[in-house]
């Protein structure tokens, strides 16, 4: 039998992603998504992972063209259940970044340190 190895990595693993419902919307969303570059899917019999390197783009208007009807925040937060790296929400799509610092100008998050 091999040896298990644990540990942790301190550095950026510089992706981002989600994991939707497999349902009719998680599968047209996920099939919108794995169409854009250096998007990874995995599909599981519940749910599907939406894998991407530094960052993510949910357009709603596109999503909701595919679909056929209209698609907004609040259909996104339905068929999502996780999420890691920075997500930012605008009217029109969500973000998601794998680094904070790449959603600091999104954010109002100021980089500078302050000197006291």
């Amino acid at each position: 039998m091999s040896e298990m190895v644990f540990g942790s990595v301190a550095g950026s693993s510089n992706m981002c992603g989600v994991t939707l419902m497999n349902n009719q919307n998680g599968y047209v969303v996920a099939e919108v998504m794995g169409r854009k570059p250096g998007v990874k899917l995995v599909e599981f019999p519940s749910m599907i992972r939406v894998d991407s390197t530094e960052t993510l783009t949910f357009d709603f208007a596109e999503i909701g063209a595919e679909l056929g009807t209209e698609f907004d925040q609040t259909d996104f937060e339905e068929i999502m259940s996780t999420h890691y790296g920075r997500m930012v929400h605008f009217d029109d799509r969500t973000m998601l970044f794998a680094n904070p610092e790449e959603a600091a100008e999104y954010i109002g998050f100021d980089l500078q340190p302050v000197q006291q």
